[in-house]
């Protein structure tokens, strides 16, 4: 019952934002060939049921939705700004993650590039805002498991298509739910973040935005040492994440009903909300600084860096999500799970 509860909830929250769900997913449909990944393996963990799908992340119907689903996610959070709510919502990691003290490293050896890797992409949304805002980097990489995400990424890429709103959803050229460039710099591909093949040293920057929930923490502490692996002398590694530790999430946690809600579609949110210390801790202990601060008033932007900082001890933490007096720095802002913004509503049980 809870499952599409919790699919109409997003839905209805999408329309009534002004995100036609409906109309862009018709459209997009209609822009992707169909193939065949019957041969592809995937690592146990990843053939559960996500967000509402029974065949998780490995069907096309997911593929299409992800990123109007995101749209959706982010009015919620940012419910004052509608449609927009998504791009105030990582907006909000942006700036906490500058505040940070992120940074596009460079090897001192001339033949190195600026490379970000972007890992659990999906369909490119992060790689392709990423792309927008460092435009001195050389190579943007997006991996993920599901091929489905990775085709329909290509496929938005290719196509670049404007926004819906702006061509009143009409074909040729126009008919996706924001506008898309075409960048020959990025490449999205299927792979296992957890297992990259990528050479030692390689990348930059190592995102991971709103990812790790997704994993059981075994796989979180793999993902953070591939991570490490890859990174280049310098390079850091850019989470973006729930917060469970926040007195919002706490409280919902702590409602048994509100947080049903959530977890009928994340198989892996109770693991990773009582594992966040442990986490934290891997990764405090694999890097040699990190950096973790509110972004918003649910969600934590945090940076390790490979390699200190002259002057900080190494494997050193600084924790600026709380204030003084034990406040979460940013205040909560996101609707409860049974409300959309046009007229919340309990959901019937």
């Amino acid at each position: 019952v809870l499952v599409p509860q919790a699919r109409a909830s997003i839905v209805k929250t999408a329309e009534s934002n002004g995100i036609q769900w409906m109309k862009a997913k018709q459209w997009l449909n209609k822009q992707i060939t169909i193939k065949d990944y019957s041969d592809v393996s995937y690592p146990e963990y990843y053939k559960q049921s996500f967000h509402a799908y029974s065949d998780g992340n490995l069907s096309y119907d997911a593929a299409v939705e992800q990123e109007l689903a995101s749209r959706a996610v982010g009015a919620r959070n940012f419910p004052q700004f509608g449609e927009k709510g998504e791009d105030v919502f990582r907006g909000a990691f942006d700036k906490a993650l500058s505040e940070l003290g992120a940074n596009i490293c460079h090897s001192n050896e001339s033949t190195s590039k600026k490379v970000i890797i972007d890992m659990g992409c999906g369909t490119g949304t992060s790689t392709r805002r990423l792309a927008k805002q460092y435009p001195e980097v050389d190579r943007l990489i997006g991996i993920d498991l599901s091929p489905y995400f990775v085709d329909v990424g290509n496929t938005l890429l290719k196509i670049a298509p404007e926004a819906i709103a702006e061509k009143g959803g009409e074909q040729g050229g126009g008919g996706w739910i924001t506008a898309i460039q075409s960048d020959e710099r990025i490449k999205l591909q299927q792979g296992d973040m957890a297992n990259t093949e990528l050479p030692s040293k390689f990348a930059s920057v190592v995102n991971l935005s709103l990812v790790i929930h997704e994993l059981p923490t075994s796989v979180a502490k793999q993902v953070i040492q591939e991570a490490f692996r890859i990174l280049q002398p310098g390079g850091q590694l850019w989470i973006s994440e729930m917060d469970f530790e926040s007195p919002a999430y706490a409280a919902q946690r702590e409602n048994a009903l509100l947080f049903s809600l959530l977890r009928a579609t994340e198989p892996y949110l109770d693991e990773y909300a009582d594992g966040m210390e442990e986490l934290r801790e891997f990764i405090v202990n694999t890097f040699d600084t990190t950096k973790i601060a509110a972004a918003t008033g649910r969600h934590y932007a945090l940076i390790a860096q490979k390699e200190g900082i002259d002057g900080v001890a190494r494997n050193s933490l600084e924790d600026y999500r709380f204030n003084e007096d034990g406040s979460y720095a940013v205040e909560d802002t996101h609707l409860k799970p049974w409300e959309s913004q046009s007229s919340p509503e309990k959901v019937n049980a």
